[in-house]
């Protein structure tokens, strides 16, 4: 090797670590590139596991994104599986590595060193999670265990604990296997990152397919048999059998090789990086989801284990370890969707309650609305609830549900809070528009101007949930509708069409606080404006109206 040719070595690979590892090469053709891992794939798709089990993705093969060979041959990178990381020794700049095949140590010298070691399943510490039939899925060796239990070893009953996303995805693949599957969450609600109005279709996809839901309950134990789990027991006493369980309860970074080489770490127990992502010894770079990013909404470190923002830091620094120089590693909005059965749900940034644990002078709003234009064949409702400053408007967040164009939706806002813009921003934007893709008001249009509207003083929003003894409650829906979707807890609500307000004020008391309510909010919002106008001093908007509350007040 010439003496200026640059050693760089990168522990873990998959996202974050082969990201860095082939923009080092493409940007450096001299350096000598090394890249650790100690499982048996260097590149493999992780977000695919679950599809892989439940059979929608076919091939196995499929999965491997970039093999060894591949990266030797195509980018000249000495890629070493089943080769761990022990210890940095950062003042000699060199790493102990063992091979995990015949145990062999050896030290491997490194003049930039990035590290990329992800995190490991939370395993909670309760009797029988160490019992044969208890999996988590972090990588390929744990997706072939858990498709040989559900398909070849013919398992019938399964629990999975834990409702986030790896959660949900289970579950739908172990239904779609014909096993009879129930979900274990401690939270009140599937998805608790999102609110739970917003989640509320994700359960109702759920338990429409017979999955019982176990809500607001934790994992007391797992039950076993001569070492076989057999069935999971929850902290209310209930005791669910189970020939296979799932935990998919969350991850824990892997900082252990870091912290013993005293690199620091973060208030989220993070490695803490700068903007081009080095550690406090700047020749030690790391990325991926053992990792501190800064957080768009408020700038803060936080820890977001997603693949979308491990491959842009990994690709960030490999460029910075061979040239001195690249971009800063953007904001990250912690952007994240999910598919259930036909429902598709997520958010990016903060929710309202986010917002304000971090001091955050903030309000949200919620729409319902077609996901295209509603006479073309094909619209379906999407719920949207978009989070922002109060003052200037700017977009903290926002969660959709529904059963299309969610991504869509959730992308534009990521953009919008990328670039620092405001709700009036958002309602500016010149969206592509045809009718079998969205609207001329697109659902996120809506969105942003019932904010500009609250901004403004032309509306004032009540939560969907909020009680309503109090108020005066105007149901301005046609006397049919609610019938079919009654207003929650309102048996005293008024009865007026939208069409009949004018002509029957006198009907309500102008003195009273008054609350108005259609199906999903438009028609309230219009008749607020209505009220407003005609002498009524106290007037609210019951956002997201009788299709949320109902979602909101579900016995």
């Amino acid at each position: 090797m010439s003496e200026s040719a640059l050693r760089l070595v990168i522990v873990g690979g998959v996202a974050g670590g082969a990201s860095a590892a082939t923009r080092a090469r493409r940007l450096d053709e001299r350096a000598e590139i090394v890249l650790l891992e100690r499982d048996d794939h260097v590149s493999f798709a992780n977000c695919g596991l679950p599809y892989y089990i439940g059979g929608e993705i076919a091939e196995r093969g499929k999965l491997l994104v970039a093999t060894p060979e591949l990266l030797r041959s195509r980018y000249r990178i000495d890629a070493r599986v089943r080769h761990e990381a022990l210890a940095i020794d950062r003042a000699a700049k060199t790493l102990t590595v063992r091979e995990i095949d015949g145990g062999r140590e050896y030290t491997l010298p490194y003049d930039k060193l990035i590290l990329s070691p992800g995190a490991t399943p939370f395993v909670p510490p309760v009797e029988g999670a160490d019992a044969d039939g208890v999996f988590t899925l972090r990588n390929l060796a744990d997706t072939d265990a858990i498709r040989a239990a559900a398909v070849e070893s013919g398992a019938s009953r399964a629990v999975v604990v834990g409702a986030g996303f790896i959660g949900l995805e289970m579950a739908e693949q172990l239904h779609g296997l014909g096993i009879e599957t129930r979900v274990v969450e401690l939270q009140p609600h599937v998805l608790p990152m999102l609110d739970p109005e917003m989640a509320r279709p994700l359960e109702d996809a759920l338990t429409s397919r017979g999955i019982r839901l176990h809500t607001g309950d934790g994992l007391a134990r797992i039950a076993d048999e001569a070492g076989r789990a057999n069935a999971v027991e929850l902290a209310s006493g209930d005791l669910l059998p189970a020939d296979l369980v799932v935990l998919g309860i969350g991850v824990r970074p892997c900082t252990e090789l870091a912290a013993a080489a005293g690199i620091e770490l973060g208030a989220a127990r993070g490695i803490r990086v700068d903007g081009f992502l080095r550690t406090s010894d700047p020749d030690v770079y790391a990325v991926g989801d053992a990792v501190e990013y800064p957080y768009g909404p408020d700038g803060e470190p936080a820890r977001i284990a997603l693949a979308g923002p491990a491959n842009r830091a990994g690709r960030l620094a490999g460029e910075h370890a061979v040239r001195g120089a690249s971009a800063e590693m953007p904001k990250v909005f912690g952007t994240a969707i999910v598919r259930v059965f036909e429902q598709a749900a997520g958010l990016t940034g903060l929710t309202l309650a986010a917002a304000r644990e971090r001091g955050i002078a903030a309000a949200a709003v919620s729409v319902v609305a077609n996901h295209h234009a509603g006479y073309f064949p094909g619209a379906r409702p999407l719920t949207l609830k978009l989070v922002y400053e109060t003052g200037e408007g700017r977009v903290l967040g926002l969660q959709a549900v529904g059963e299309a164009g969610v991504d869509k939706r959730l992308d534009v806002a990521a953009t919008v809070m990328a670039l620092g813009g405001t709700v009036r921003d958002l309602a500016g934007l010149d969206l592509a528009y045809a009718p079998p893709f969205g609207a001329a008001k697109d659902p996120i249009h809506m969105a942003a101007f019932a904010a500009c509207n609250d901004l403004d003083g032309l509306v004032r929003f009540l939560p969907a949930d909020s009680e309503l003894d109090g108020y005066q409650v105007v149901d301005v829906r046609e006397k049919a509708e609610p019938l079919a979707l009654p207003l929650a807890d309102a048996s005293h609500a008024h009865h007026i069409p939208l069409g009949e307000l004018r002509d029957r004020l006198d009907e309500l008391d102008p003195a009273l606080p008054t609350v108005t309510s259609c199906a999903t909010g438009m028609r309230a919002y219009v008749a607020a404006r209505i009220l407003s106008q005609s002498g009524f001093a106290e007037v609210y908007d019951l956002s997201g109206s009788a299709t949320l509350r109902a979602r909101l007040r579900r016995k």
